[in-house]
């Protein structure tokens, strides 16, 4: 699950961007990936927001400006980074985002 085909076919990602959310190396990304080690749970949580924000993401943007969204500072967030909202476990702000998305609120 830690680089899923969903995070990295459908969101661009790579593994540098899942160790930059969850604040750990490469090389754990990795160990992660492999099976070698798991996240920690609150990590998991993590993974699991960024999981569901790609797939909701999807309905409108492709891989690249997932990515882009995801790194982009936004104004309706008051210029913070979707990506440091999932570290900082604010993604409820994100998902009110994405129901305005779907609401056609913001295009």
């Amino acid at each position: 699950m830690v680089l899923s085909p969903l995070l990295r076919n459908t969101g661009g990602l790579k593994g540098t961007d899942i160790a930059n959310v969850t604040d750990v190396s490469r090389a754990t990304v990795s160990r992660w990936s492999s099976g070698h080690k798991s996240p920690h749970p609150r990590t998991q949580l993590m993974l699991w927001d960024l999981h569901y924000m790609v797939m909701r993401l999807s309905e409108y943007y492709s891989a690249a400006e997932i990515r882009a969204w995801l790194y982009a500072r936004h104004p309706q967030l008051d210029g913070a980074r979707a990506m440091d909202m999932i570290r900082d476990d604010r993604s409820e702000e994100l998902l009110n985002i994405l129901d305005r998305l779907d609401a056609d609120v913001y295009l």
